[in-house]
């Protein structure tokens, strides 16, 4: 039910909406399993499609244990998918227009202090090609900032070691960060010595590989960032987006402005980087009514 429908929203998402591929391989999937749905419990076509069947699909997902964050971004998904099909005529009504997912509120990331992102970083050791590979991937993550699938999407022309910056696009926005000198240092030692020796193939532009020259998957660095965090002893629960995290939390408790930190991180508005203004906040109010004589 609804395959061609569902090629065209595709396409949709990739020409018009410019969606990355994270977003559109989870809109897709979003719509996938709810079309499935549908066509087990009596749907014959996407038409027959009306409100009960998102409200009874919602109640299932609490059913399967689902978190309101992952019920609100299929609403989403379904909000789109059928907006589409409106204008696209094969539909006459939308039957998610009354639908809201459930509220939820912004989880405040956990971050690694000082101590700790040092003890992460220092982990790879040595001149082999791996370490010096995987030092300057981690480096790179603390020095900008960047999402993990910025780091392996990046080109060797993306990369301008003279000056010690990086140069992040997509189809929406463009935006360059500043490497610390450390940073600097380590990526230049793995693309002068330890990327040619792994690259045999002229025309790999992936600024980091895996140890066979072919492209990183977001997978690949996740398991090499996970063993690091367990060597360094790290007991927290690192997600791929915990360096970020971390980059901008320490930049804002040493005095950054919110909307510098905003500009580096990438967000298309400043209400997503507030959430590091309420985690230094609470951070604060926790050392105050711990420390204060008088807070007791």
């Amino acid at each position: 039910m609804g395959n061609g429908c569902l090629d065209l929203f595709k396409i949709y998402l990739n020409n018009t909406k410019k969606c990355s591929k994270n977003t559109l391989d989870a809109y897709l999937r979003d719509v996938n399993k709810f079309i499935l749905y549908c066509s087990q419990n009596g749907a014959k076509s996407i038409e027959k499609v009306n409100e009960d069947y998102i409200i009874k699909y919602i109640e299932y997902l609490t059913f399967l244990g689902k978190s309101d964050a992952t019920k609100t971004r299929i609403v989403a998904s379904l909000h789109s998918y059928f907006n589409f099909l409106l204008a696209q005529g094969v539909i006459d009504n939308d039957p998610t227009k009354d639908i809201k997912g459930p509220k939820t509120t912004r989880k405040i990331p956990d971050v690694l202090d000082s101590k700790e992102i040092m003890q992460l970083l220092s982990q790879p050791v040595g001149n082999d090609y791996k370490s010096m590979r995987d030092k300057a991937m981690l480096e790179l993550l603390y020095a900008t900032g960047i999402k993990v699938s910025e780091l392996i999407d990046l080109t060797i022309s993306d990369v301008n070691l003279q000056i010690g910056i990086i140069h992040m696009h997509n189809s929406k926005h463009e935006r360059i960060v500043p490497l610390y000198p450390a940073a600097n240092k380590h990526l230049t030692e793995y693309c002068m010595i330890a990327r040619p020796a792994l690259v045999q193939n002229g025309n790999e532009e992936h600024l980091f590989t895996n140890m066979n020259g072919q492209a990183m998957s977001r997978q690949g660095f996740w398991k090499i960032i996970k063993f690091y965090a367990d060597k360094a002893g790290i007991k927290k629960d690192i997600t791929p987006h915990t360096l970020r995290h971390s980059f901008a939390a320490h930049l804002l408790e040493n005095g950054a402005q919110l909307k510098d930190i905003k500009d580096m991180l990438g967000h298309a508005d400043i209400s997503s980087t507030q959430i590091y203004a309420q985690l230094i906040k609470s951070k604060y109010v926790q050392s105050y009514a711990k420390f204060h004589p008088l807070a007791k």
